[in-house]
């Protein structure tokens, strides 16, 4: 049955809990993501279950989420119990090339412990902040590309080959293969072949980073990948097995959060010409619009499985049950945030779960932080006031990010 099918209801769900919503292909997300997400909060349970994708609750409001990200112990990010997972590999073929696993994400504490320590160290306020002379000249490369020309797709312009060269340049990759790293981004994000040919695609990634990741082993430099290297994790030295799931988790997580970020602010700008003109007169308001934006527009989709019998929302869910968090409900909750619609950078409570929250909260928010504020700032000092484009509105895509694809804007 493909996900996007009716799935029966359970018995333990009650008629009120159901809401027919899928995650991954409604029209409404997908033509315009916020939008939709506000419907939703005005119309559906703020913890509800849906029969489309496979069958699935979904949290939505603040507090619901908030819960969902911090009961590790009900809520696991393995979707599948190390019993199954050990009874799978039992069946594949010895041929069967290995997937990585995108750890830390994917695992709980206490595992999850002991294999964030390396990126956590990796990817330190202190360490972010000794790229920031980096990021602001590669900005203003970016920008110097699309100045003269009035007008770029944003999204492919500066969006997308800032991280991947901050990535290449911090990992201790080739920068002469950001081309071929930006069609493997392509790859990745852009869900064409759907949800089930990701682990393939896992594989992909790791296969095109494999050589990089060896070099670094026994000729050490300063990037991330010879620190991992030098790395021990539970005692025991770093493996390529595991160097592969890292460098895996990093390409995926590392780009496609700040590209989405980039994008719904950037388009927020677009439609508020005001907001730009007092962000340029005062740009010490830049760290508090990045914060706002995150909030207003979160768009990562985590994936739960409840680990035990448990409540959530006023509802009884059962072990084994998926769950989808909406991180972007929790943004715009309104029993959370005060008129959640409005951008307003003076905002008392900046408590959003845009890089998530609990022990799974972003490991490279930091940088991300340090990426946005850079783009706000270097965008906003150096081109003229841009608006949309009105003859190529953008383009979004749902799943487990809501993305965007295609931002158009325009400047005279």
């Amino acid at each position: 049955m493909a996900l996007n099918q009716l799935t029966e209801k359970p018995g333990h769900v009650p008629e009120k809990a159901v809401f027919d919503f899928d995650f991954r292909h409604d029209e409404g997300l997908i033509a315009n993501p916020h939008r939709r997400v506000l419907e939703l909060l005005d119309t559906a349970p703020k913890v509800f279950w849906t029969p489309r994708n496979g069958g699935a609750w979904v949290a939505l409001g603040f507090e619901e989420v908030s819960e969902a990200l911090r009961q590790t112990e009900v809520f696991s990010s393995s979707m599948r119990q190390r019993k199954e997972i050990e009874a799978l590999m039992k069946l594949m073929p010895d041929d069967m090339p290995r997937i990585p696993q995108l750890v830390p994400v994917s695992v709980d504490p206490p595992v999850h412990t002991e294999m964030r320590k390396p990126l956590a160290k990796a990817f330190s306020p202190k360490s972010a902040m000794k790229q920031m002379d980096k990021i602001r000249e590669l900005t203003d490369q970016l920008i110097d590309a699309v100045v003269d020309q009035k007008h770029c797709e944003f999204i492919s312009a500066i969006a997308e080959p800032l991280p991947v060269t901050v990535f290449l340049d911090m990992m201790g990759l080739p920068v002469e293969r950001l081309a071929e790293f930006r069609e493997l981004v392509h790859e990745v994000l852009i869900p064409v072949h759907g949800p089930d040919n990701m682990p393939m695609m896992l594989r992909k990634v790791a296969d095109t980073l494999k050589d990089d990741i060896l070099a670094r082993k026994d000729d050490r430099r300063d990037d991330i990948l010879s620190a991992l290297w030098g790395l021990e994790v539970d005692g025991k030295p770093m493996t390529m097995d595991l160097m592969e799931d890292y460098a895996v988790l990093l390409f995926i997580a590392g780009l496609d959060t700040v590209i989405n970020a980039m994008g719904y602010a950037v388009r927020h700008l677009a439609e508020n010409p005001d907001l730009q003109a007092s962000l340029r007169a005062d740009p010490s308001q830049i760290p508090d619009a990045v914060e706002e934006m995150l909030r207003r527009y979160s768009f990562v989709v985590p994936m739960r499985r409840v680990a035990e019998d448990t409540q959530l929302g006023g509802f009884g869910l059962k072990e084994g049950d998926q769950l989808v968090v909406f991180l972007a409900g929790a943004g715009l909750d309104e029993r959370k945030f005060e008129n959640p619609t409005e951008f307003d950078l003076s905002r008392d409570s900046k408590a959003h779960l845009a890089f998530g929250g609990g022990v799974h909260r972003c490991v490279g928010m930091h940088l991300a932080r340090i990426e946005l504020q850079t783009v706000y700032r270097q965008m906003l000092s150096r081109l003229p006031t841009w608006r949309l484009d009105p003859a190529k509105p953008p383009k979004y895509h749902a799943g487990n990010v809501i993305a965007v694809d295609e931002l158009h804007i325009r400047w005279d």
